[in-house]
């Protein structure tokens, strides 16, 4: 996907939400564990309940993964239904890589070009090896690891003194990297504070901003301290749209979530 493909749709729609599909098969409601694919046939509910209110979906694939083969096949027929039936949204497989070589080269493939996703988290530690292989194709981007929403962030992410901690460092190299027009970064809602020396760094970048919602991080403060000219922001909310509810109601409760988010995201653009 283009990147000005994305920007429209945040004018078009007002909104910057992201639709995290954390879909665990203990949450989702009863009825649905009885289909072929409960995995699927939720998020295709939720998909269909929300995509007038958001511009990007972000599966989180470790749920996937832990139900094996199954649980991977759920994931294969989810982006598959984006792709066919909401091409203009933006993907995200939340997956948070971090290897070097022609490991890296495989998960390249394996996301862009097996699955279809736009785009994929990374782990920068183990630097540029990690992240090149993630920019040699035209529209997608690698979403590396910056300053995350977790309490544990702070075991490493603030080393450093000054303007040159450890989350700085990796926002500075990555912005030295081929094709780094293309790099994103995660960065948590709940260190909204921060968001502004960080935008300073990274000018032009799409910021992935978890944290708003269940972990408590406020929407204005990112909008205010994170925004750019093109917006450059994609807030992701999860557990408090897909959970919304756990009963025949729950696609109905997750858009009007979505549509609550939404709203308060138009006002802020429209202020």
């Amino acid at each position: 996907m283009k990147i000005d493909r994305l920007v429209a749709q945040i004018r078009e729609k007002q909104s910057f939400l992201c639709v995290g599909l954390d879909t665990d098969l203990e949450k989702i409601p009863v009825h649905l564990k009885d289909t072929e694919d409960p995995l699927f046939e939720f998020n295709k509910a939720i998909i269909d309940a929300t995509a007038d209110y958001c511009v990007a979906y972000k599966p989180n694939l470790a749920f996937y993964e832990a139900y094996g083969v199954k649980g991977w096949r759920s994931l294969e027929r989810t982006i598959a239904y984006l792709n066919e039936s909401y091409p203009n949204h933006f993907t995200i497989a939340d997956a948070k890589r971090g290897d070097i070589g022609n490991t890296a080269e495989r998960y390249a493939e394996a996301f862009y070009n097996q699955l279809g996703f736009d785009s994929v988290t990374l782990s920068p530690y183990m630097g540029s090896d990690a992240i090149e292989p993630f920019l040699k194709q035209e529209e997608k981007y690698p979403i590396v690891l910056a300053l995350t929403s977790n309490k544990g962030a702070e075991d490493f992410q603030y080393l450093g003194e000054g303007s040159s901690t450890l989350f700085e460092h990796v926002i500075k190299t990555t912005q030295n990297y081929t094709h780094a027009e293309r790099v994103m970064y995660v960065v948590g809602a709940t260190k909204a504070d921060r968001l502004k020396e960080i935008r300073v760094l990274a000018p032009k970048a799409f910021f992935l901003v978890p944290g708003v919602g269940a972990q408590g991080g406020d929407l204005k403060a990112v909008y205010d301290n994170g925004r750019n000219d093109t917006v450059g922001l994609l807030v992701n909310s999860s557990r408090g749209i897909i959970y919304a509810s756990s009963g025949l109601d729950f696609a109905e409760a997750a858009a009007n979530s979505a549509k609550e988010l939404q709203q308060q995201m138009k006002s802020l653009l429209d202020s």
